[in-house]
């Protein structure tokens, strides 16, 4: 039934996709707006598609740039929270050489980041202000790895640089804010998920891509519980430390908070 159960989804997956990446790629170059409009639609195409049910607590702000600062469990946390909000990725230059997956990061207009190279990340860091000045939903990944999904690793604060350099006061725009974002994956078929089935959902250290993925698809439906903080001016922060030291702390209360009622998530979105 399992085996059933991926098959259909992934061949359903593909029939959605694959006609969609060159309208994607042409409103890419005749019509910005939709560009970014229009992976969240297709995102929750992919979200019933794959069953994952989707329970959301707050919001993101509209009509302002937004620095989304989240936690990182697994790579459906990508559809997950396209699914939530128009929004881009902060992602590390890895991707961007991954078969099929790296078309789909572009089509998103992902920012990519090689943390090994100073000259990469700074030529990341002005991609990004210029994605804030225009108004965009850039989320950061500010742990720099995904988890198993049972904590919230340490922020990295030399991510944060792109907003908030160390030791100004200024930011990419006046109106720019910041939102923290916990992300946790609290039940499998409609079973609540333990700490020591957490990982299951989990994407992280040297796991294989395509095997995980074949995995999940086969599951079942899964409930992911998504809790989204107020918008807090960036010009706020004195520098890149604060913004990290006050985005950890608030992510880490909100996934500590949905691991404590996850046996009963909010209605779905």
């Amino acid at each position: 039934m399992g085996t059933l159960r991926g098959a259909s989804v992934l061949t359903g997956f593909m029939a959605l996709t694959v006609p969609l990446m060159p309208v994607q790629a042409l409103l890419l170059r005749t019509h910005a707006g939709a560009a970014r409009r229009f992976p969240h639609w297709y995102h929750r195409q992919v979200c019933r598609l794959v069953g994952l049910r989707l329970h959301v607590e707050g919001a993101i702000a509209q009509g302002k740039p937004v620095l989304v600062v989240a936690n990182h469990t697994s790579w459906l946390d990508i559809p997950v929270l396209s699914a939530v909000a128009p929004l881009s990725f902060v992602a590390k230059s890895e991707v961007g050489s991954w078969p099929f997956v790296a078309a789909l990061a572009r089509l998103q207009r992902t920012v990519f980041v090689d943390r090994k190279r100073r000259s990469s990340v700074g030529e990341t860091a002005s991609e990004i202000m210029t994605r804030l000045a225009s108004g965009d939903t850039v989320v950061l990944f500010a742990e720099g790895t995904s988890s198993d999904g049972n904590r919230v690793l340490p922020f990295k604060t030399s991510l944060f640089g792109a907003v908030k350099p160390g030791g100004k006061a200024e930011t990419v725009a006046p109106d720019a804010v910041v939102q923290t974002l916990s992300i946790v994956y609290t039940r499998l078929r409609g079973i609540p998920l333990g700490r020591a089935d957490r990982p299951l959902i989990g994407w992280y250290g040297d796991m294989e891509m395509v095997g995980h993925a074949w995995t999940l698809l086969k599951a079942g439906p899964i409930d992911v519980h998504i809790s989204i903080g107020p918008p807090m001016p960036l010009e706020g922060f004195a520098d890149r430390k604060a913004l990290a030291r006050h985005s950890e702390e608030a992510v880490r209360r909100g996934v500590v908070g949905i691991l404590r009622q996850g046996a009963h998530p909010p209605a779905s979105c």
